[in-house]
């Protein structure tokens, strides 16, 4: 079995893998064992897994570390949540999430598993900024954010295609100092 970096929270279990995990994953696990490893509940799911890894998982500068959402209580894996586009020249990465099981919505475990990862990326992974991108319509990942802390600091106008359109980007942050200030309060 791989070997997991892990965050318990009350509810949840995360477990993180690296690209090196993942290249790992893909060279020595059948495709069924992967699927239930990453709790791909599609093949839709997996082959998008598969394609990151076949086009390379990391460049240069950057990395990622991204963690399953394990729901302990039924050790299912829910979703996922992590660190991606870190730039570890400059201490900095974007957050991600994905709530792959629909009836987990809704219960606060995304946030549970935000507020574990950001503290993660600030004090295991001495990170200075913490960024995340949403689009404006997405009211429950714009709650989300909010109430853990994030800050919105700009607009990226016609920053994502979606749908043949182009979409703009609404870009947060959190900084190390403020995620310190926040935790003494």
């Amino acid at each position: 079995m791989m070997d997991f970096k892990r965050i318990e929270t009350n509810r949840l279990l995360l477990k993180g893998l690296s690209p090196q995990d993942m290249t790992i994953l893909f060279e020595n696990y059948p495709k069924e064992e992967i699927k239930s490893i990453l709790g791909h509940q599609s093949e839709e799911a997996y082959q998008k897994e598969a394609f990151k890894y076949q086009n390379g998982y990391s460049s240069y500068n950057r990395s990622f570390l991204l963690f399953l959402m394990e729901y302990k209580a039924s050790g299912k894996i829910i979703g996922r949540c992590g660190l991606h586009n870190w730039n570890t020249d400059h201490a900095r990465a974007e957050i991600g999430y994905f709530m792959e099981d629909e009836s987990f919505k809704q219960k606060g475990l995304m946030s549970e598993a935000v507020e574990a990862i950001v503290d993660y990326g600030f004090k295991i992974l001495n990170l200075n900024r913490i960024e995340a991108l949403v689009a404006d319509y997405n009211t429950a990942s714009l709650r989300l954010l909010e109430k853990n802390g994030f800050v919105q600091e700009g607009v990226l106008r016609n920053h994502y295609l979606v749908n043949e359109v182009f979409e703009d980007s609404l870009m947060f942050a959190k900084l190390r100092e403020e995620h310190l200030v926040q935790e003494e309060k």
